[in-house]
């Protein structure tokens, strides 16, 4: 009985502790802040999204025994379609994951700032920011360490006791269950399409797609193995989502008004907690989130890299280590460039937002080869769920598109 229960444990944790990251607390604040419950909807909807976007996912890696990346260089068989392919994945991916990761070393450094002070160091016209370094460090240490498993469970362990926190909160605040479920009615406005894609991206992360492809293939081996897998990621993602709505809730019943540092992003749990026990509890709980995630971007970005090319996927390979000392450099780089954390993690997430479409079209692609998945391809019905989904989050990053260039 023990050892069937334990079969439900997989990388669904991962992937749900990739995502309540930094940009989570950061982007839903600021939609709980400035709209309230109206963007709800939106969350409900990305939930749907991953749900279905990373069931398909980890089903291509366990019938296949191969990461998404892996089955992409395999399965395209035409040269030009498949280096083209591979190319924009890797374009894709690489510059996606070092502005996430950014994005994590800086809400990391947010965190941590509240308990460690270090001034700035001007250096020509860029403006270095020590703590950005120490965070990285601290992100590649644990990736070189040899003990990923380990280190990853405690830090997903300091994610859920944030998450756990927050929902608690959320509760005790006591929304009102009329205005509450009025946010689940989707309302699409012209001030709200950027934080709309945004709270959409800090859910459906692309890079997760492969991460979990991954390791899913690592953690199990056997077809009847599929009902742990789906099981694993949907209650994984399901709590993810109501963590995220929990911070949205929270962030509304607060006083804050402008977002620029731990101390205001903890104005929410004042009310409850006191601004003190607030301000450590949102540092610790940011410091958590930003170190879990650092750790996440660059091993899927890794992943991605030794895939593609056929490497070894082993965290001690050299492929695979090479791979993260890239994309952490780079993040270290666009962290450090004087940009401010919370304008970094949000301009991430809305990349991710853009960047799902492309991605995602790989993986129903995939999710339809009867070579690969033989009976284990999608039904017609979860075809049509999945384009409808795919072309939702279309037409929200094309929006954004238009937005940011001023165009509408």
């Amino acid at each position: 009985m023990i050892s069937n229960w334990k079969k439900y444990l997989g990388p669904g944790p991962l992937v749900a502790a990739a995502f309540i990251g930094p940009g989570t607390v950061t982007v839903c604040t600021l939609a709980g802040v400035q709209f309230g419950y109206e963007l709800l909807w939106a969350l409900g909807l990305s939930v749907i999204t991953t749900i279905v976007l990373q069931e398909m996912a980890a089903r291509i890696g366990l019938i296949s025994q191969r990461g998404l990346a892996a089955n992409i260089s395999v399965t395209i068989k035409k040269a030009i379609w498949r280096y083209f392919s591979i190319g924009l994945v890797l374009l894709a991916v690489v510059i996606g994951n070092a502005a996430y990761e950014a994005g994590n070393i800086g809400g990391g450094a947010l965190g941590a700032a509240i308990w460690i002070d270090i001034s700035p160091i001007s250096f020509y016209k860029l403006e270095l920011q020590p703590l950005n370094f120490l965070i990285g460090l601290l992100a590649l240490l644990l990736l070189f360490s040899g003990s990923y498993t380990f280190i990853t469970k405690v830090l997903t362990g300091l994610v859920i006791v944030m998450s756990l926190a927050f929902i608690s909160t959320a509760l005790m605040v006591q929304p009102n269950l009329g205005f509450l479920l009025q946010g689940f009615v989707p309302v699409v406005r012209t001030d709200t399409i950027i934080t709309t894609v945004a709270l959409i991206g800090t859910t459906v992360v692309p890079y997760n797609l492969f991460l979990h492809s991954g390791l899913v293939a690592k953690r199990w081996q056997e077809v009847s193995d599929l009902r742990y897998v789906r099981a694993d990621t949907i209650i994984s993602v399901v709590i993810g989502g109501l963590v995220s709505m929990a911070i949205v809730i929270t962030a509304h019943a607060g006083a804050a008004f402008e977002v620029q540092s731990a101390t205001d992003l903890a104005k929410g749990l004042e009310p409850l907690l006191g601004g003190l026990w607030a301000t450590y509890f949102i540092s610790f709980g940011l410091f958590a989130a930003g170190i879990t995630s650092a750790i996440t971007a660059p091993l899927a970005g890794a992943m991605v890299i030794s895939g593609c090319f056929g490497w070894s996927t082993d965290i001690k390979s050299w492929p695979m280590r090479g791979s993260i000392l890239v994309i952490l450099g780079l993040g270290l780089v666009f962290a450090s460039l004087g940009i401010r954390p919370v304008q970094l993690i949000t301009m991430a997430q809305l990349a991710n937002g853009i960047l799902l479409p492309l991605l995602s079209a790989y993986v129903i692609w995939l999710a339809n080869q009867k070579s690969l998945l033989h009976l284990y391809t999608n039904t017609k019905g979860f075809n049509l769920l999945s384009l409808f989904i795919w072309g939702i989050t279309l037409i929200l990053g094309g929006i954004s598109v238009l937005k940011v260039m001023g165009w509408i």
